[in-house]
């Protein structure tokens, strides 16, 4: 008997449409139906549900151009149709939905990431569905996530989900692109995602989604690091959604990491982007890896781009490979006049004591 699980399931508009420039209601009925039956197993279910933007399009009934504003606007007219059309869908099996729209602001903010989380969860001890989306209708390029699979990701983090379930056109990940080469073979399990496996992903598959496969890889690696279990799988197959929680597992299946305990930690991961980068040496990746240790100026040997005390970096080696990310306790300019020095030295060169860390430990994440 399974024990229950918080599923994140994330529906491609290339799913919600059928490749076609309209929802496809009948599709959405199945795909609720098997929501549901996910809840009488006693699973918790979240939606991540792409398609306002073709909603609006179709509800408009007149040519609309494809420019940010325009998209903006069918947004704003089709979000209110999406929710109500899985309102009344999930209604016809007697279970309530709420609505969140999220931004990336909402998570890269501690207290806004904290007050989306106790509204998450607040809706899952009332046996409410939450339908997320981002909310395209306001969102500007500096504070969107940009896709809704890396969103699902972040809502993974955020309800502590078990499995994360990214719902598209395709099968899943496959040695290559099965559109264009026939001998493409699906890839069942992907235990490390490495540079050899981003090469293998493209685009978006249709001209209405945003997201394509690569994007699927940045969510999968994401969740995983978090300590959830990731499927790419077929939106359209026979009970897709129920399969994907027995043994005839379709698609391709990331396995989860071994995720930090800490909330705090989980923010990092999940929160905001990094706004520079601290060069390491192999001396300090050892100290950060295998000791448990803070990232002294010592093993610091550049700072790239520019960011301020308390700004999320990430720390990469010497071949540019990310090693951990976390919150730096000085700026750029200090990292450049503190880089190899000893922590007795640091109030001389900066006049200040600002402490031996450049990135404490509660304050780090490894990648």
């Amino acid at each position: 008997m399974q024990t229950e699980q918080v599923i994140v399931v994330k529906l491609g508009t290339s799913v919600l449409t059928g490749g076609t420039d309209k929802l496809d209601k009948a599709h959405m009925v199945e795909l609720v139906r098997q929501c549901c039956e996910l809840k009488k197993r006693g699973h918790q279910v979240i939606l991540v549900s792409s398609g306002a933007v073709a909603a609006g399009r179709e509800q408009l009934l007149k040519p609309c151009g494809r420019s940010v504003i325009d998209k903006q606007m069918l947004a704003a007219v089709g979000q209110g149709q999406l929710i109500h059309i899985w309102q009344s869908l999930f209604a016809l099996y007697g279970v309530n939905v709420g609505q969140m729209l999220l931004t990336r602001a909402d998570v890269n903010d501690r207290a806004r990431y904290l007050n989306a989380r106790d509204t998450l969860n607040a809706l899952l001890n009332y046996d409410v569905v939450p339908i997320i989306n981002e909310n395209d209708a306001v969102a500007t390029s500096e504070i969107k996530v940009g896709d809704n699979d890396n969103l699902s990701a972040l809502v993974a983090i955020l309800a502590n989900a078990n499995k994360l379930l990214l719902l598209t056109d395709q099968d899943g990940l496959f040695t290559s692109d099965p559109r264009t080469n026939a001998d493409a073979t699906l890839i069942g399990e992907v235990s490390h995602i490495n540079d050899e496996l981003r090469l293998l992903a493209g685009g978006s598959g249709t001209s209405l989604g945003t997201g394509g496969m690569a994007t699927k890889l940045q969510a999968a690696d994401i969740a995983r690091r978090a300590g959830v279990e990731v499927i790419i799988a077929k939106g359209s197959g026979n009970n897709v959604i129920l399969k994907c929680m027995s043994e005839q597992l379709p698609g391709t299946r990331f396995l989860k990491l071994t995720a930090p305990k800490e909330g705090r930690k989980k923010w990092l991961l999940a929160g905001p982007k990094s706004s520079g980068q601290i060069v390491i040496d192999s001396g300090a990746i050892t100290a950060l890896q295998s000791n448990g240790a803070s990232l002294l100026a010592k093993g610091v040997t550049d700072a790239l781009g520019t960011f301020a005390r308390g700004d999320l970096i990430s720390v990469i080696n010497s071949d540019k490979q990310l090693i951990a990310r976390g919150l730096t306790r000085f700026s750029s300019a200090e990292v450049k006049k503190i880089k190899g020095a000893h922590s007795k030295q640091i109030a001389g060169l900066l006049n200040y004591d600002g402490g031996a860390e450049v990135l404490h430990r509660d304050d780090l994440i490894l990648l």
